[in-house]
């Protein structure tokens, strides 16, 4: 389905989907997924995979459906998900709660981060982990998140946007996860503090964690994703490389206003 705009998928054409960009089953799939949030049709009968270890770029305008597809996939209580199904490494997703989605690999990273008021940096990340710990160790998350590990005995509220954060991506990152869901990672921060988000999520992909980016800076997504899915009133219209975007200035305009 790479380079060109997509009409409706039916739910029977899954297996070819998943299997039209090489010979490996998708690692995670969203097939046929309808949202609401009380009588508002958010989300309305999407399809799409991801191979383990992709990075895919979900845009669109304001009012599109990128956080509602997040939530969704992530189980929690709102948007409503009346129909479809959402795997991820075999397991059914749309059969869970939110809590059972997490500790079957889903971590969502909320664009108001969530930082624990009255914990340290490190106490934050302490009660992320499960025991035993599976994901990664304390210090292994210092040492991609040097700026944490200087303020680990710092209340996580007092943090500045930049690193807090840090300190949310660090936190998902503590459990054993298996796709990490981004929502506006870049929201609110000066453009230096952007760049050296940007490079922490590329040492994340460059640790093969697969990854969906929500972001209204869809250039600085685009750089870091494989592909990109472009959402445009709760349906996906286009489904391609990340590249293929950023050298297509008519699909910017039309459904990015970029």
């Amino acid at each position: 389905m790479s380079n060109q705009l997509l009409g409706d998928v039916k739910v029977e054409e899954r297996v070819q989907t998943v299997t039209s960009k090489g010979s490996d089953p998708a690692f995670f799939s969203c097939w046929d997924m309808h949202s609401y949030y009380g009588e508002s049709y958010i989300v309305q009968g999407i399809n799409f995979d991801i191979r383990e270890g992709e990075v895919v770029a979900l845009l669109g305008r304001n009012g599109a459906g990128k956080t509602s597809t997040l939530r969704s996939i992530a189980r929690v209580d709102s948007p409503q998900v009346t129909h479809g199904e959402i795997w991820l490494d075999h397991k059914p997703l749309h059969t869970m709660a939110a809590h059972d989605a997490s500790q079957n690999g889903v971590a969502l990273v909320p664009e108001d981060r969530r930082i624990i008021q009255g914990l340290t940096v490190e106490e934050n990340l302490q009660l992320a982990q499960i025991a035993p710990p599976m994901g990664w160790s304390i210090e292994r998350l210092y040492e991609h998140f040097p700026r944490l590990a200087e303020r680990r005995n710092q209340m996580g509220t007092t943090l500045s946007g930049g690193e807090q954060q840090m300190l949310a991506v660090a936190r998902a990152l503590a459990r054993d996860i298996k796709l990490l869901l981004l929502d506006e990672p870049y929201e609110g921060l000066a453009p230096v503090i952007v760049q050296e988000i940007a490079s922490i999520v590329d040492s994340i992909k460059k640790q093969g964690i697969t990854t969906i980016i929500v972001e209204q800076n869809a250039v600085a997504a685009l750089r870091l994703a494989d592909r990109a899915l472009i959402l445009d009133m709760g349906n996906i219209v286009f489904d391609g490389t990340a590249q293929e975007v950023l050298n297509n200035e008519e699909l910017r305009h039309e459904y990015l206003a970029i």
